[in-house]
């Protein structure tokens, strides 16, 4: 566009915008006439962030915007195009506006907005179902991100955001998990919507469960996103999590009435219950002082309510996992365990753990006054 017919154009789009919002133009002209280019970019922002600017972004972008996007932050512009791309109504127009915005950014020095403007492409063609576009533009994406020693949040957000919508879609429930809290960790909660956050909270905790790699819950049960469960039809689980954690069997029980409420773990519903098998028997162990850590399998029968003829089979998965660290020995049917896999403990646990100490300090104390008795004179206090 002729720089001559900028003020008409911005006069046109002023007289078209709502009151409230008209003296956002003023401040366009005065800084694009200065050509405070930063200032400039900051206000169109803010303008763009306005709900009721939706009808004036692309016009705004396309005609405004891009006669001055070589001088501004790239990054930025490219925050200022998807911002414009939102309101086109047709998915394959607002890919091909931001595959051209990703081109425009392809250059050394803004591989970080390259990056931005690439996981937005990527985020359409997951709605068009182009699963095999979206990951290799992910690829790409994570590509460029490895060779940055900083970047701002904003990108990585978008990045991870994206890459869990992927492997969500794919049902890879352990990659969706990782993706899904690091995104969270990229951002402000506040910045979610109440709804947002119980949907994030609802498909991290199904993911988790539903997961044959996920058998420790600790980041998500220390995450506050797991509260927005809390007073919702499902709040059953986030209980069911922390029976999980703590290997709960009965409280499995009574919550396993609503498993058939989420159809992807229903159709998990037998992989659950070896699951919470497992973690019944990491929570036995745990319980036991370390030099008390050889188990027939009965003992282990009794407290994880698993068949006697599957308990080697369960201690084998528990060892493959990395769960457990131990021997069996199969002939007297007994376990020893060395080494439990660290994990998150609620009061009941830590509560549990305070008693094992002060009975490790009781017995170093009998162990002293055993040594000073029997040592006599030897002994030197």
């Amino acid at each position: 566009m002729d720089i001559d017919t900028i003020p008409t154009f911005l006069t046109e789009q002023r007289e078209a915008a709502p009151e409230d919002l008209q003296h956002y133009f003023f401040s366009f002209e005065d800084f694009w006439e200065r050509r405070l280019w930063h200032e400039l970019t900051d206000i169109l922002i803010q303008y763009f962030n306005h709900p009721d600017s939706a009808t004036q972004r692309i016009r705004l972008y396309q005609t405004f915007v891009s006669s001055f996007a070589e001088k501004i932050n790239q990054l930025k512009l490219v925050t200022l195009g998807l911002s414009a791309a939102s309101q086109y109504a047709d998915d394959q127009e607002r890919l091909s506006f931001l595959k051209l915005q990703a081109e425009k950014v392809n250059k050394p020095a803004s591989q970080d907005a390259l990056v931005y403007a690439t996981v937005a492409v990527a985020s359409v063609k997951l709605h068009l179902d182009d699963y095999e576009g979206a990951r290799k533009d992910l690829d790409q994406a994570q590509r460029i991100l490895d060779t940055f020693d900083l970047v701002e949040s904003i990108v990585h957000a978008a990045f991870y955001r994206v890459n869990a919508e992927y492997y969500h879609a794919k049902q890879e429930f352990a990659s969706y998990y990782k993706n899904a809290l690091l995104f969270l960790a990229c951002i402000n909660l506040s910045d979610l919507t109440a709804q947002e956050r119980e949907t994030r909270a609802y498909d991290l905790s199904v993911a988790a469960l539903a997961s044959d790699a996920i058998h420790n819950f600790g980041e998500l049960l220390l995450h506050p996103i797991l509260d927005s469960l809390v007073n919702t039809p499902h709040a059953w689980l986030r209980d069911l999590l922390f029976a999980f954690n703590r290997g709960d069997l009965a409280a499995y029980d009574v919550l396993a009435g609503n498993i058939s409420k989420c159809k992807l773990l229903d159709e998990h519903k037998a992989e659950l219950y070896q699951k919470i098998s497992l973690s019944a028997l990491t929570e036995l162990v745990f319980k036991r002082p370390p030099h008390d850590r050889a188990m027939t399998f009965a003992t282990i029968s009794h407290e994880t309510k698993v068949q006697p003829n599957e308990i080697e089979h369960l201690m084998m998965k528990a060892l493959s996992l990395g769960l457990l660290r131990g021997s069996i020995d199969q002939v007297s049917g007994v376990a020893r365990i060395n080494w439990v896999q660290p994990k998150v403990l609620d009061m009941k646990q830590i509560d549990n753990m305070r008693l094992r100490l002060r009975e490790w300090d009781s017995s170093v104390n009998q162990l002293g006054n055993w040594i000073e008795g029997v040592g006599q004179d030897v002994w030197a206090a």
